[in-house]
């Protein structure tokens, strides 16, 4: 099994106090700020953002530069607090049941190199020995920056337990009660963190996408599953015991198809692409080999399949309805694989969601996201970043 080379102690952020990290934070996602906007946005003192500032500009992770443009009528230019994104590198790896995706970013979640790695099998053991292989190419690649990787982010569908760094089920993997964090460190000598893939990716949102600046949104993901990321009160819902928001596994239909959850009717049983391409086979007789052929199909008329994305464009619009009516969050941020397929059941989204939605819970801007398979590995290292700048001393 392949090991990358011993590395040296694992570096530290240097916050010692929750402010500080919020002020970093703050910066990170919403930066270039002058420090009397930093202070307004994360809620503290003058002072208490000079206190944090000044070990973080002494470190090299935040710069201070002067800024002409905000110059006011006398005195001196205001000047801009701003993360130093080559400060830090880390890696982000998302694991799929085909192919491992790795990324390597800057502090800002930048991506620098990519690799896909395709998965001949599934055991945790060829999982991992394919997961070392690209953190050792990706850290080979690190070195040409000059600056040392200093944390691990792997995202992994399914029931994943961020703070025990456990995956307890992935349907996708096929996977129960794995250590992936304690067994990712021990091969790769790097703090690893694991995560939920929506939930990695909601990060990334959150901190460096369409989620910036917004106290309450959700990512809700189409494609081989359906899954959904909640930030609520600026935090990402984890769940008391790892599992939140999942709206892929709320009934719409009680007479609907079985769901591999057990229960019937649930959305990822009528709008998830093996339960589309189940639907259209069923119904029209035609052996669809993939979402492509279905895709297609639909794109041409026929009348089954397109009855098959309408019924999955409705099911997920009662979802989101749900979210809506349950968080009232400002956006709604539609993505995933399946959206190589949104004209088809686009209509049906927003007219089950109109018709679902309570009050002024209908208002929730909903947006498409399409994201690639790289951004998943990019929120991967998000986490990683996350847990670098929280990571107590």
């Amino acid at each position: 099994m392949p090991s990358p080379s011993p590395t040296p102690p694992a570096e530290t952020f240097p916050a010692g106090t929750p402010a500080a990290s919020q002020v970093f934070t703050t910066v990170l996602s919403q930066g270039p700020l002058t420090r009397l906007e930093l202070a307004r946005r994360a809620g503290l003192s003058a002072a208490a953002v000079t206190k944090a500032v000044r070990p973080l500009i002494e470190s090299g992770y935040l710069v201070e530069d002067a800024d002409a443009g905000t110059r006011p009528a006398l005195g001196r230019p205001a000047n801009l607090v701003r993360v130093d994104g080559g400060r830090a590198l880390f890696i982000g790896l998302k694991l799929t049941g085909d192919e491992i995706i790795g990324v390597l970013t800057d502090l800002c979640c930048r991506i620098l190199l990519a690799r896909h790695v395709p998965l001949a099998r599934r055991d945790p053991k060829a999982v991992l020995v394919s997961a070392a292989e690209v953190v050792l190419e990706l850290l080979t690649g690190a070195d040409g920056y000059g600056v040392r990787v200093v944390g691990l982010g792997i995202a992994a569908s399914g029931d994943v337990d961020r703070v025990e760094g456990v995956v307890r089920y992935s349907p996708f993997l096929d996977w129960r009660d794995v250590p992936l964090a304690g067994l990712a460190g021990t091969i790769t000598g790097l703090p690893v963190t694991v995560d939920n893939d929506v939930r990695a990716l909601t990060v990334a949102e959150q901190w460096f996408g369409a989620g910036v600046g917004l106290s309450d949104f959700a990512v809700v993901t189409v494609g081989a599953g359906i899954g959904c990321g909640l930030v609520v009160h600026g935090r990402v819902v984890a769940g008391a015991h790892g599992v939140a928001g999942e709206i892929g596994h709320v009934t719409v239909d009680p007479n609907g198809p079985l769901c591999h959850c057990g229960n019937r009717g649930c959305v990822e049983a009528i709008a998830a692409d093996p339960a589309i391409l189940a639907r259209i086979r069923e119904t029209t007789g035609v052996e669809v080999a993939d979402t492509a052929e279905a895709v297609e199909l639909a794109r041409g008329g026929d009348s089954g399949a397109r009855e098959a994305y309408a019924r999955a464009g409705e099911a997920i619009g009662r979802g989101i309805a749900t979210v809506a009516n349950l968080l009232g969050p400002e956006r709604v941020l539609i993505s995933g694989e399946g959206l190589a397929a949104y004209d088809l059941f686009a209509e049906q989204i927003r007219d089950a969601f109109t018709a679902a939605a309570f009050g002024s819970a209908a208002q929730c801007d909903v947006q498409t996201r399409p994201l690639p398979f790289e951004e998943w590995a990019r929120g991967a290292a998000a986490t990683a970043i996350q847990s670098f700048i929280t990571a107590p001393n």
